[in-house]
């Protein structure tokens, strides 16, 4: 049962990049490689920023160590984020895909590194190629970008529209099965001490923050990059997930994301008040 809720999860996530490659047209992959200054700051909000913060949590608060490893993995764990459907609507939807692609391709080198890493502190030999997160990343990223850009192709006029359907399933199946894996294991959530929850939620926090400030001169890339550092990329999270620890990390690491798909809906919605006022 877990192991089909985990495969629909994946699939939710790797249906909603299928929506937005049918929504987006090929000019907007060069945007953020147009603009390098906005290019380093969002790459360093994601690659290093974060997973700093995460290590900076991990050493001060004194969480359990399925915490712990949730945190180290889901800061590492960068590349695509599941944008909320919302989020189309900003006015940076190059930028939007831009960051999505760019990141992506960045993750491939930088995961790997980053892991290296993790072994050290959990006192395991692990090596996570660039070819294995490459194979991860064209599954779950490159290629659906790819078949997104193809059916726009294939039906212009119903482009949009099919996005935008495509969106509203994948979201419906991510919730439901989110929903329903941490209602099989939740006597794992049920352990979760105050503390705990308080590094997850700060972890949140400050990818937003971290977002908001690097963002650029621009409300709604500052917006979208915001949200990008918050939310992390569920797929990578859970392959590397899987090398360090088990069914406790990989639920944990569910519960953050489906929660912070809720904080940073009412994010959203705060920063376009804001932008209106």
């Amino acid at each position: 049962m877990t192991e089909i809720l985990l495969i629909l999860l994946k699939a939710s996530v790797v249906v909603t990049i299928v929506s937005v490659g049918a929504g987006t047209s090929p000019a907007d992959l060069t945007y953020l490689w147009r603009r390098p200054r906005l290019l380093l700051r969002s790459l360093a909000a994601m690659y290093v920023v974060i997973p700093l913060i995460a290590f900076g949590i991990v050493l001060i608060a004194p969480i359990e160590a399925g915490v712990k490893a949730a945190i180290l993995v889901l800061a590492v764990s960068s590349g695509a984020p599941l944008l909320p459907k919302k989020l189309k609507k900003l006015g940076s939807q190059e930028y939007i895909f831009s960051l999505l692609v760019t990141s992506s391709l960045v993750a491939i080198v930088a995961v790997p590194l980053w892991v290296a890493l993790l072994s050290n502190y959990f006192d395991v030999s692990v090596k996570l190629t660039a070819s294995t997160v490459l194979f991860a990343i064209a599954k779950a990223i490159l290629l659906p970008i790819a078949l997104g850009m193809l059916l726009r192709v294939i039906f212009p006029a119903q482009s949009e529209r099919l996005s935008d359907r495509l969106i509203t399933l994948a979201g419906f199946v991510l919730a439901a099965s989110g929903v329903l894996l941490l209602a099989t294991h939740w006597r794992l959530l049920s352990g979760l001490s105050v503390g705990g929850v308080v590094a997850l939620v700060a972890l949140m926090i400050l990818g937003l923050a971290t977002g908001q400030l690097l963002g650029g001169p621009q409300a709604d890339d500052r917006t979208a990059l915001a949200i990008a550092c918050a939310t992390r990329h569920v797929g990578i999270a859970l392959v590397v997930a899987a090398e360090f620890a088990g069914v406790k990390t990989a639920v944990f690491i569910v519960s953050y994301f489906l929660t912070v798909v809720v904080v940073s809906g009412v994010y959203l919605t705060w920063r376009k008040r804001a932008g209106a006022n």
